[in-house]
């Protein structure tokens, strides 16, 4: 995203700010990075810095750079059978495009193979993922500035009687990326949604700034031609009209200008080893599932 020229000067207090705060790392803290805190308040100096440092000090209470260097996920495929949530190619602005099913969640299941914070856990490892190694990528392959992604949030057989675990799971999801990985929604499909939905959805709105709401787009079950207008048919899954059908399912590959072999540098081993570290830690033993700080969601 270009920077208006009487924003420029914004920017450049705001960094002086964060300098003089000794909250500024030259090598982590790049300018389009200010610049999404900046837009996520409108930039408002005192409200973005409020904001940025306490982003940084959930980095530190979170331990998010513990959590992408050693943090191994061994339930990852028995969670994926559950709750199915996977980044797959890109659409036609070379967005990554994030998908994410929630038909199959059933919260009693999910808590018999992991935990809340687990699951809090692994989305942050997979949210640094993206902003560190998958949109680097895209930005390398398109030859601008990718910082968004495009997310398609399927509703198809949510049972009403697990709606209000859902929610609480996605909130609790929700609230990392809107607190600490602001402005890194382009675009948003909401499909298959229930007529229960659609009624929560217009309290929902209400809540939105303008800028968001007009990323998303509530469908129901007519929503092909939607999604084939933002993405090829070679980049988005049978299952949801398009023509891709990986190899073991688009939902275990994770494919994408990051490992497709189609950009200069990647993959890179850092990243992608991530998940034989996770294959070979195996299933956490009931203490480690025990072991949750309140995060807990109550199952049916």
């Amino acid at each position: 995203m270009s920077v208006a020229p009487n924003q420029q000067g914004v920017l450049e207090q705001f960094k002086k700010e964060l300098q003089d705060a000794g909250a500024f790392d030259a090598e982590r803290h790049d300018d389009f990075l200010l610049l999404r805190f900046l837009r996520a308040r409108k930039f408002d100096i005192p409200k973005s810095k409020k904001m940025f440092l306490d982003c940084e000090a959930w980095r530190k209470e979170f331990k998010v750079e513990e959590i992408v260097a050693s943090f191994a996920y061994g339930e990852r495929l028995e969670v994926g059978k559950i709750y199915p949530r996977y980044y797959h190619k890109t659409d036609k602005q070379g967005r990554p495009i994030y998908i994410e099913f929630l038909g199959n969640l059933d919260v009693k299941k999910l808590l018999s193979v992991t935990n809340i914070d687990r699951v809090m856990q692994y989305h942050v490892r997979e949210y640094e993922k993206t902003q560190r190694y998958r949109l680097p990528a895209c930005s390398a392959k398109k030859g601008t500035n990718i910082e968004q992604c495009c997310t398609i949030l399927d509703l198809k057989g949510v049972k009403l009687s697990e709606f209000n675990n859902v929610r609480k799971i996605v909130q609790k999801l929700s609230q990392i990326a809107q607190d600490y990985y602001p402005e890194t929604l382009g675009r948003m499909f909401i499909i298959n949604a229930p007529t229960l939905f659609t009624t929560i959805w217009a309290v929902i709105r209400n809540f939105l700034d303008e800028n968001t709401l007009n990323k998303i787009s509530l469908i129901g079950s007519s929503y092909q031609k939607q999604l084939l207008e933002e993405i090829d048919a070679e980049s988005l899954p049978e299952m949801y009209g398009g023509k891709c059908a990986c190899t073991g399912g688009c939902d275990t590959r994770d494919i994408g200008p990051w490992n497709d072999g189609s950009t200069p540098g990647y993959p890179k081993s850092m990243w992608e080893d991530m998940l034989k570290r996770d294959m070979a830690a195996g299933l956490p033993d009931a203490k480690v599932l025990q072991a949750q700080s309140g995060l807990a969601v109550t199952a049916n």
